[in-house]
């Protein structure tokens, strides 16, 4: 059994067999990274039986005993870590348990990129460029990505020159980083803005002012310009397009779209349609609705979006009046 497993999940079972408080100070020498694959592995040891447990042990003992490693101390864990990572890394994980912890620093590998990146882009780039050297390949690469352009450059041209820094500097920086990751903790994200806070401004303006800045806001992005006005007219406002208008939009839509669309409207909308339909248009739309049987939630969702694209496009041609979305009704 022990022969058909990686080396990440023999160090997982070990890990397991080792007990907690020994298992702990492995753990505690890990990036985030090895400890998640660590983990992962450690989960799928659930299951596993007594002889294939004892098999895995007696394999590290009989490569243990080769090297004359005692099992004890820092040799013990130099020994878990080589079988579970590999020489290479196990050394430069040992080594730096040899080296002073920054706290502060070690903290930012947990801290997701989009935060990580608001906190260092109003940083000078040779911060940028420290913070960077002590985080996981990865991690730094996409956080450069997501730094300001014109930021960029200045911080790999520091990072690649960069030779050693001073531990007086690296402890300050530490120290920093720690009291504003507090301080962030305490006072917590805060939505100032977004998409839906412009939309509910733009439904409040007259359509002239709203139609140039939806112009300037396309120019820039499309998808953005798309994504507002969703967020101004939802399914549920149909029923603010007048009797008229309403005969346009089934003139348009998708005759496989309505019934499902409807499937999660609310009455009001249900019946705004329905009146404006024949008797025997409305009975065979009632009939179809209810011989679907269970519709999906985002076949739903999908339906609706494609009947509001439909009135958005009337709309902007005039063919149909919505009350109420972007002017004041008297």
């Amino acid at each position: 059994m022990a022969k058909n497993l990686t080396g990440e999940q023999k160090a997982a079972i070990l890990l397991r067999a080792i007990g907690e408080e020994a298992a702990a100070q492995v753990m505690k020498q890990l990036d985030p990274k090895e400890i998640k694959k660590l983990g992962s592995f450690m989960n799928g040891t659930a299951n596993i039986s007594r002889d294939e447990e004892e098999a895995v042990i007696s394999d590290f003992q009989t490569a243990s005993a080769t090297g004359g490693i005692q099992f004890q101390g820092k040799e013990f864990i130099k020994t878990v870590l080589t079988k579970a990572l590999g020489p290479e890394k196990a050394g430069r994980i040992i080594e730096s348990m040899t080296q002073k912890s920054y706290p502060g620093l070690e903290a930012l590998k947990w801290v997701d990129v989009k935060t990580l990146t608001q906190m260092l882009k109003v940083e000078h780039a040779q911060t940028v460029a420290v913070v960077l050297a002590n985080l996981e390949s990865d991690q730094a690469g996409q956080v450069l990505s997501a730094l300001p352009e014109d930021m960029r450059g200045d911080v790999a041209i520091r990072l690649a020159t960069m030779e050693e820094v001073q531990p007086d500097v690296l402890e300050e920086l530490s120290e920093t980083l720690q009291e504003t990751l507090l301080a962030s903790k305490e006072m917590g994200a805060q939505s100032v803005g977004g998409a839906e806070v412009i939309a509910n401004i733009l439904m409040r303006m007259d359509k002239t002012n709203e139609g140039g800045i939806m112009t300037r806001i396309s120019e820039k992005s499309q998808t953005l310009a798309d994504n507002i006005r969703a967020l101004m007219f939802v399914f549920d406002d149909i029923v603010k397009v007048d009797d008229r208008g309403m005969q346009e939009l089934m003139k348009e839509i998708s005759k496989d779209d309505l019934p499902v669309a409807l499937r999660g409207a609310n009455p009001d909308v249900k019946e705004k349609f329905f009146k404006n339909m024949s008797s025997r248009a409305a009975e065979m739309l009632k009939d179809d609705m209810e011989t679907r049987g269970p519709v999906k939630i985002s076949d739903v969702e999908r339906a609706q979006q494609n009947i509001l694209k439909v009135c958005r496009k009337l709309e902007e041609e005039n063919r149909i009046v919505i009350a109420g979305v972007g002017e004041e009704m008297l």
